[in-house]
């Protein structure tokens, strides 16, 4: 069980990342064909079961890092396709530029930032729940 407050959080964290997902579907979503068993995007529940992308972010308490702890940013596509390299960093630029701007509109009080680590991009900041 967590923290009503960690829990807030979560359910900011995955909104922000549909709306991302839905805004990257609507931008690139008919480049490639879906992988034969990949429902059409809007078609599921969740927008990490359906479309050509699945984006999310996992926690890392960054050990080894220069930044710190943070959630790495994972970009999938749900294509057997080959996608170009130069397509590929287009679309998580894409992602990059997106989170920017949503990244103070979900979470106005947090300093939140994304910082890029060798072939991965981060946010880092502040996820301090305040007292508990």
């Amino acid at each position: 069980m967590y923290h009503p407050k960690m829990n807030t959080f979560d359910r900011k964290f995955r909104k922000m990342f549909e709306e991302l997902t839905a805004h990257i579907e609507k931008r690139y979503g008919s480049l490639y064909p879906l992988h034969p068993v990949r429902p059409p995007h809007g078609t599921t529940s969740s927008r990490q079961s359906d479309g050509l992308f699945n984006i999310g972010a996992d926690f890392t308490p960054g050990y080894g890092s220069r930044y710190g702890r943070g959630y790495v940013i994972d970009v999938h596509m749900a294509t057997l396709e080959k996608v170009p390299e130069n397509v590929r960093w287009e679309i998580v630029e894409e992602v990059v530029r997106k989170l920017n701007e949503l990244l103070p509109v979900y979470f106005p009080n947090r300093n939140l930032e994304i910082f890029s680590e060798g072939t991965h991009f981060k946010i880092c900041g502040d996820f301090s729940l305040g007292t508990v």
